[in-house]
């Protein structure tokens, strides 16, 4: 006998199931996937204990002609693609034919679809893969499956399914990114009957964005836009302040499609380094659209992974639009306020004490008629004039000059950098320059009065609520909630430079205090410093050859034997590096020169820890992330350090300087430097601002 037969039709969807349909999450995905594809505008997504039981996708799609809704459910059946041509040009998200009969083979399946607005409809009830029920039914356009008892003729499978709330938590994982990639279409999701997504449809992903991720999220995100010869790139980004601890807030979506792609990862990691703490990651969201012939969607059963035709273009087209947004933002974190008009100007000021008689008010505004003994002095009062003796700030070596090689004085200026002049500090103007506390009984007139009562109006108004929408019981963001987010991202690009820093002290040696026009500002010296630092080392690592100095005496680093053999292959990116090393013995190597602003006794250590990075990322290391990674050890080694104790003359400097670097919000390993706590703020700690 033969020993290499045909499989039965029913065993090999079986089979296929395995691939197509991996858990309930897979089922959820290809019915969806099959919903928009049928330009449907909403898509009602019912699902109970975890997809086991059930699963419900009801759509308003063009529906499944009543002739063919048979040969629907037979492999590799498909109104996608009809040549081999086609595969080069998918505009879909599904295409192979395969999901549907794999899906009837594991569950019992009933599926109604209209194609009119008729009412008339077909329905067919498959079990296992075979078709019992093929009947006339009335139904209103679109197509609803109905998916029961998933894996009831698989034991197997079914033994190995994990938690209802872990499957549970992959579907609505699904459900939340194909809602961000197609904001057009209103999605509904429920589980056991608790709504757990609705989206309005209208079009605007950053009410989508409210609806997943909630308002709060929604309001610090970025709009990105860029366009290309080749792709045209939009989504949006979150400010570096809001950060994740895994990458699961990135969702790249390409032509429609949402994908898992290291391309898109990377090339978003890369424009906000130096700007995120380690092991932390931003919320992104990014579409990208292209040529279909550009891209290939058949490479993975689950098409889940793709492949670009031009991927150097792309990664350099992402990195740059996101360092462009960033690059106008003013990073500098600090405590929320539950109301945007409440942060710009306090509605209700506590009446300040005053010793000194004010001037008359106008009569449209008196409270009460005062009396001949309440008379009032025309002069207004105004603060004394505090006198302070100025103290001349002088250059501070240790922080105006780079960082020094001499062996006697680590902050040794070598080279002499010119201090900006400032005027002497005069105490009275900088106390008439702070805000005083509004005495309103004394100070509003009527016509303050009117403006105040106005902004009261205008700050109510967040707070109406819309009128409740046909299908949507529970609105996930009002108009009024995305009008607001909408002006904030209108004046993203209006954001004021880097602050006008002046020095007040030191906080446990660690932190400095400044104070500008908007509030106090505590500064982390050692992030400050070490930001300059990087800047100053990263551009020295761009042109080492002329700063190379040659040793009397040679440097000797040991490694393994191991390690050694894999170094000898790597001298020439030390040369790159300004770093001559020479090898000398099986585990030995000999540094004959090395740069010369390296900071003074730690050439060793950094010698040693550039050879264990070359190492351990040989096959991704390239001289640029070499220079970078260099530049940021010289600079956590050479800079000042916490409980390090400054003064006036080097803190201010230290000011200077930080203002004047290209990005001065975060140390190279992304940790913030400044942080923000506003007039209005500390007035309302004091309970000097009643709101």
């Amino acid at each position: 006998m033969a020993k290499i037969n045909i499989l039965d039709e029913q065993l090999a969807n079986q089979i296929a199931a395995g691939e197509v349909v991996e858990r309930p999450a897979s089922v959820v995905k290809e019915l969806v996937e099959n919903a928009v594809d049928a330009g449907s505008t909403t898509v009602d997504i019912m699902i109970e204990e975890g997809g086991l039981s059930l699963i419900k996708v009801i759509d308003n799609g063009y529906g499944i002609e009543a002739s063919d809704i048979v040969t629907a459910f037979q492999r590799h059946a498909t109104s996608k693609i009809s040549a081999a041509s086609d595969l080069f040009r998918i505009a879909s998200l599904g295409f192979r034919g395969e999901a549907l009969p794999s899906i009837a083979a594991v569950s019992r399946l009933q599926c109604t679809s209209s194609e009119t607005s008729t009412g008339l409809a077909r329905r067919i009830v498959i079990e296992g893969g075979k078709v019992t029920i093929d009947e006339p039914a009335n139904a209103p356009q679109g197509t609803e499956m109905t998916v029961r008892d998933l894996f009831y003729n698989t034991p197997a499978r079914l033994k190995y399914m994990k938690a209802i709330q872990t499957e549970l938590g992959h579907i609505s994982d699904y459900i939340n990114r194909i809602a961000l990639a197609h904001p057009g279409i209103a999605f509904t999701f429920k589980h056991n009957g608790n709504v757990l997504l609705r989206t309005l449809g209208t079009g605007d992903r950053l009410q989508v964005i409210a609806a997943v991720y909630g308002s709060n999220t929604a309001k610090v995100m970025l709009k990105i836009e860029a366009e290309t010869s080749d792709y045209e790139l939009s989504g949006y980004i979150s400010k570096p302040e809001l950060t994740r601890a895994n990458r699961n807030g990135i969702t790249a979506i390409v032509n429609g499609r949402y994908i898992r792609s290291h391309t898109i990862n990377q090339s978003l990691l890369q424009a906000y380094h130096t700007l995120l703490p380690i092991n932390r990651f931003p919320l992104a969201i990014l579409e990208i659209g292209m040529h279909p012939s550009l891209l290939d969607v058949n490479v993975h059963p689950s098409k889940m992974e793709v492949r670009f035709s031009k991927e150097p273009e792309l990664r350099t087209m992402i990195e740059d639009a996101i360092k462009a947004v960033l690059g106008r933002q003013r990073h500098i974190p600090g405590p929320e306020s539950s109301n945007k008009l409440e942060r710009s100007k306090p509605l209700f000021v506590q009446d300040a004490i005053s010793f000194h008689r004010p001037e008359p008010m106008a009569e449209s505004f008196k409270p009460y008629q005062p009396t001949a003994t309440n008379k009032t002095s025309s002069t207004p009062y105004k603060q004394p004039v505090i006198e302070r003796e100025y103290v001349p700030r002088n250059a501070a070596e240790k922080l105006y000059a780079p960082p020094s090689t001499s062996p006697t004085d680590n902050f040794t200026v070598r080279e002499t950098y010119a201090p900006r002049e400032q005027e002497p500090i005069n105490t009275a103007s900088m106390l008439d320059s702070l805000e005083a506390p509004v005495n309103t009984a004394s100070i509003l007139n009527a016509q303050q009065e009117a403006a105040v009562t106005q902004e009261y109006v205008e700050a109510t108004a967040y707070q109406v609520d819309l009128p409740q929408i046909n299908h949507i019981e529970e609105p996930p963001a009002s108009q009024a909630m995305v009008a607001e987010l909408r002006t904030e991202e209108d004046t993203i690009e209006d954001q004021p430079s880097f602050p006008e820093l002046h020095w007040i002290g030191q906080h446990h040696g660690t932190y400095i205090v400044a104070q500008s026009e908007d509030g106090l500002y505590l500064i982390d010296q050692h992030a400050a410093h070490e930001r300059i630092n990087y800047e100053y080392f990263f551009q020295k690592f761009g042109n080492p050859e002329a700063a190379s100095q040659q040793l009397l005496v040679p440097l000797t680093l040991e490694f393994t034997t191991g390690e050694a053999m894999q170094l000898r292959d790597l001298i020439p990116m030390f040369a790159q590096a300004g770093v001559e090393l020479e090898s000398f013995g099986p585990q030995t190597f000999l540094v004959r020169s090395y740069p010369e602003w390296m900071p003074q006794g730690e050439e060793q250590s950094l010698l040693e820890e550039m050879a264990d990075l070359l190492i351990s990322e040989r096959k991704t290391i390239d001289i640029g992330k070499l220079r970078e990674k260099a530049a940021i050890m010289c600079a956590c080694k050479a800079s000042i350090k916490a409980n390090d104790r400054m003064n006036r003359e080097e803190g201010e400097t230290l000011l200077t300087r930080l203002a004047n670097c290209k990005q001065p919000y975060t140390c190279p390993h992304g940790r913030p430097i400044i942080v923000h706590l506003s007039t209005y703020q500390l007035e309302k700690m004091f309970k000097r601002v009643m709101s």
